[in-house]
């Protein structure tokens, strides 16, 4: 039954007609051919987003601009009429599902690296460096403005040609459009700065341009940046003015979000962000214009996604990461499915991802980028029984794959709760995202009849041999990283991983040794309960490893708690004692003592493999996942869960003393 009356009403742009309010905005996935083209993988994953139900795809964004303009590795492109036959073949595969598709034209000025584009400097139209960027673009001459233009234009015109149904400008986060609308970047003294028309000047001469080519009724939608969230930067004010002659010059919708690369949080918001906190952008600007306005307002849930359209806060949702997470979000919301959605936890992998070079991945969808090679599961269990050990996401993943290709699975966890280090991620602060996930991996566990959990119960060989298992999958976990230092066997010390868990308290002043993740969100949770804390790490900064985004996030709320924690990095430890710990700095060797009433240990874990080899040596088929076979996140214990599942093959399986079973 369909609960989510507006959500599942059409709506128009222009003069599309869209079937539901249901849009997947644009979100990088570096999944096209290295030329530009969509490649099959592309199609693919945008096959299945349309198969799931959404109205209007919003393609990654293209590049308009081969030379100064490339984003992300294996970005798709409209610079070339050589693209149009794989963009053809990808808007008639969408265009099956009743759903219709934009391209996002883009380029980024001066906020993305010099090494993708060759080595040469970026542009811009001022030269002033992005802060979080760090590089120095030069400015674009008025020729190349104009050129740029042009550019804009021609991809409008290579997307039509590939039958897409219509283009969106990309103006927003800080790329090169936004640099030319904002105050904040744009210092040019020619036609194309100073005042406000002026700075709108190149987006007016864009959408003339696309309606000029591709004919009035040729939709174009604007994203902009209704708030950069820095000093001198545009804020909603601004933006309500730049809508408002964004309509008058043409364009048929306002794609509504926020942010900079030096705001990036507000742009791709972490998990610590509630649906909704940036509402009001959206409003403002819908009560400003009478083209449709599109809200991108970290939308997680249906529910959330109805309640914006009832309040008027905008006439189309847009669900990016949402839809990477579960694909079939709007076919589960419009069926009465919605409990059965799997949410986007705000965990940044898909942009991390990006940064280094290689597609979008997602934590708790392991055939996010791969469902070409993940096109079908097997239905090929035919009841024969198979074993998890493990009842983390790792396990809980591969139990439910296996027991939709038909196996009977029994799931072992010697906790009287499945989740494993779920159920310790979920304790620092602003985490209900992981919990709501930890929720449904529990709920799909449990929903499916053939699987038999076991809590509180330790597996053994003897037992497992019992049930016959053609294959025995172990999700064993991880452990704690404790190094071999004087005095780590002392009262004082404990681990976040069990501090976190409830297994040990924290008395008095603490410092938290480790700077990772876990450390910062164990210091938070620390000073949260009134202790004061001390964060001491070995190199020259903290967050090793973390997203940047995350770890902005992560630094703007330390710094503003009462009282704030001491950081004192370049600081190795060297061991413990009761009053706390010595350290060494790492640049002039002095070593001095941090008092502290206690020590949390925050440095990593490492593969828990205890008890896996009796397994191994009685099961020929025993595979290791997640932890057990290599530390890692949420993301790599679930894919390593899924894939072992999906490719497991049942040949003639025996046991070490001889025992065969088919």
């Amino acid at each position: 039954m369909n609960q989510f009356k507006k959500m599942f009403t059409s709506g128009r742009i222009g003069k599309l007609t869209l079937k539901n309010r249901v849009v997947m905005p644009a979100i990088g996935v570096s999944l096209a051919k290295l030329n530009g083209e969509a490649s099959d993988d592309m199609i693919r994953y945008y096959e299945e987003r349309a198969r799931g139900g959404v109205g209007l795809i919003i393609t990654e964004i293209t590049r308009v601009d081969d030379d100064t303009g490339v984003g992300t590795y294996k970005q798709l492109a409209v610079t070339d009429p050589k693209v149009i036959p794989q963009l053809q073949r990808l808007s008639d595969t969408v265009h099956k599902y009743d759903c219709k598709i934009f391209v996002q034209l883009h380029h980024p000025g001066r906020e993305t690296s010099e090494d993708l584009i060759g080595g040469q400097k970026m542009v811009a139209p001022s030269a002033i460096a992005d802060k979080f960027v760090g590089q120095t673009p030069r400015a674009m001459t008025t020729e190349e403005v104009g050129d740029m233009v042009k550019k804009f234009i021609k991809g409008a015109v290579i997307a039509k040609a590939g039958g897409i149904d219509g283009v969106e400008i990309h103006a927003a986060h800080g790329y090169l459009i936004n640099q030319f609308l904002s105050p904040y970047s744009n210092h040019r003294t020619d036609r194309y700065g100073g005042s406000f028309h002026n700075r709108l000047r190149i987006l007016q001469e864009i959408i003339a341009g696309i309606k000029y080519m591709n004919g009035q009724d040729y939709p174009v939608s604007v994203r902009i940046s209704a708030d950069e969230f820095v000093d001198g930067g545009l804020k909603i004010e601004d933006s309500v003015k730049i809508a408002r002659t964004i309509e008058s010059y043409g364009a048929d919708a306002i794609n509504v979000s926020s942010g900079i690369y030096e705001s990036a949080p507000t742009i791709i918001e972490p998990g610590s962000y509630p649906q909704g906190w940036k509402r009001n952008l959206s409003t403002q600007i819908k009560k400003n214009v009478s083209v449709p306005v599109i809200a991108v307002d970290n939308i997680k849930t249906p529910e959330f996604a109805e309640e914006l359209l009832e309040s008027d806060a905008s006439d189309f949702i847009g669900i990016a990461r949402a839809s990477l997470a579960d694909p079939a979000w709007s076919y589960k919301a419009r069926t009465g499915q919605s409990d059965q959605i799997t949410t986007c936890i705000g965990c940044l992998l898909c942009f991390q991802a990006l940064s280094e070079g290689k597609h979008a991945i997602c934590a708790v969808n392991p055939r996010m980028g791969r469902e070409r090679e993940f096109s079908s599961l097997a239905k090929d269990g035919n009841g024969q029984n198979v074993v998890v050990i493990g009842g983390g996401p790792g396990g809980m993943e591969a139990s439910k794959t296996l027991a939709d290709r038909g196996y009977k699975v029994t799931l072992f966890d010697n906790q009287d709760q499945l989740g494993g280090t779920l159920n310790i991620a979920i304790v620092p602060p602003f985490k209900d995202k992981i919990e709501l996930f930890r929720d449904h991996l529990i709920n799909q566990v449990e929903k499916r009849e053939n699987i038999d959990v076991h809590l509180n119960e330790k597996a053994t060989v003897e037992a497992v041999q019992k049930l016959d298992p053609v294959g025995v999958f172990i999700a064993a976990g991880a452990k704690p990283i404790i190094p071999m230092l004087p005095g780590m066997d002392g009262n004082t010390v404990v681990t976040a991983e069990d501090y976190l868990a409830g297994k040990a308290d924290v008395k008095g002043k603490a410092v938290v040794v480790g700077s990772g993740m876990t450390g910062l969100e164990t210091a938070e949770k620390l000073i949260g309960e009134g202790h004061e804390v001390t964060i001491v790490e070995k190199l020259k900064s903290v967050g090793p490893g973390m997203n940047p985004t995350l770890l902005m996030d992560e630094m703007n709320r330390l710094k503003k708690m009462d009282p704030a924690p001491t950081i004192m990095t370049n600081e190795q430890m060297i061991g413990a004692r009761d009053q706390g710990i010595k350290i060494l700095n790492s640049i002039d060797h002095s070593m001095k003592s941090v008092p502290a009433d206690t020590v949390v240990l925050s440095l990593g874990v490492k593969p828990d493999a205890t008890g896996t080899e009796p397994f191994v040596e009685a099961f020929d088929q025993t595979k290791l996942i997640g932890d057990a076979s290599s530390s890692g996140q949420i993301a790599d214990a679930m894919k390593d869960g899924y894939t072992k599942a999906y490719i497991f093959e049942p040949v003639s399986v025996k046991t070490r003393e001889g025992e065969v079973t088919e």
